[in-house]
């Protein structure tokens, strides 16, 4: 097992561990308070423990390397792991969002504010010291899936944050429906997360092409080639850490196939400087060539 395997599956297995610990704390705070913003933290970590769990098992998955049946790799198993957490976040949202408005006419209001917010300081504290050893493994490994179940985690820290202001608001300051609003907050909260996460998967799985400003950094690395004379059907895609680069270069038609060769290989090298760690295929054309079947542009 590489380095970069070793240190994401620590992270995930990190992730798990501080997941089933949260949600242990929230079910005994969401049981003793009966709040709903409490309530929705405590789903919000059970969506974190299973995202977590998926994301241990893509991290595992995605590190193997290409093989006969997948010459690309296994890249995409992460952006398969994170349509499946989808349905759960989007499910859970209309659950939590529906019981929140059904508390906005309840009366009574919510119990026990010290156990409410000693869970959601603890939540705060374990969360943080997480959040920093994730930030650190995506440092050394730039891992998609750690990075995104980081951006989670780090999003957790103010719903927990909520949670405190909604038990203080309700419970301390008599505000009462600030519990029920928070609640509400937190199920539009974790819907929007829900579809963002939704929104970046489909990319990968539907190979969209890089943005325009890193495409543009990929250009001017070809273009700086002293004998390259244009780049053409440029084509770009991220699986999992792994992006992929291919595009046609036109050389002068008399060049030789031994010196095409060499700037082929001093092209790669710009590109590869540029984007270290991709997959980089380039096609040679003579000048003003277009395969058949592909427009000028």
């Amino acid at each position: 097992m590489t380095e970069r395997a070793i240190l994401t599956r620590r992270a995930a297995i990190a992730s798990v561990c501080v997941a089933i610990i949260l949600l242990g704390l929230k079910a005994w705070g969401a049981w003793a308070t009966e709040s709903m913003a409490m309530l929705g933290s405590l789903a919000d970590t059970a969506l974190d423990l299973a995202a977590s769990l998926v994301t241990l098992f893509a991290v595992s998955l995605a590190a193997q390397p290409a093989d006969e049946d997948h010459r690309f790799g296994h890249g995409k198993a992460e952006a398969i792991a994170a349509l499946m957490q989808t349905l759960l976040i989007l499910g859970s949202a209309l659950a939590i969002g529906w019981r929140a408005v059904i508390q906005l006419g309840v009366t009574e209001l919510p119990k026990r504010a010290d156990v409410g917010i000693g869970v959601s300081l603890a939540g705060v504290a374990l969360t943080f010291v997480l959040v920093l050893y994730q930030r650190s493994v995506v440092r050394q490994t730039g891992s998609i899936a750690i990075g995104t179940d980081q951006l989670h985690y780090q999003s957790d820290l103010l719903l927990n944050l909520a949670v405190i202001a909604a038990l203080v608001l309700d419970i301390v300051l008599g505000l009462h429906g600030a519990d029920a609003a928070f609640g509400i907050a937190i199920a539009i909260y974790l819907a929007y997360g829900a579809i963002s996460s939704a929104s970046h998967s489909i990319d990968m799985l539907m190979d969209k092409e890089w943005p325009e400003e890193k495409r543009q950094k990929l250009l001017a690395a070809v273009a700086g080639h002293p004998r390259v004379e244009g780049i053409h059907e440029l084509r770009t895609r991220s699986s999992g850490i792994t992006e992929f680069i291919q595009f046609h270069i036109w050389l002068d038609p008399e060049m030789s196939v031994a010196a095409a060769h060499t700037i082929v290989d001093e092209v790669e090298a710009r590109v590869a400087g540029a984007f270290p760690g991709a997959e980089i295929l380039i096609h040679v054309d003579p000048v003003g060539h277009y395969d058949h079947g592909h427009a000028p542009g």
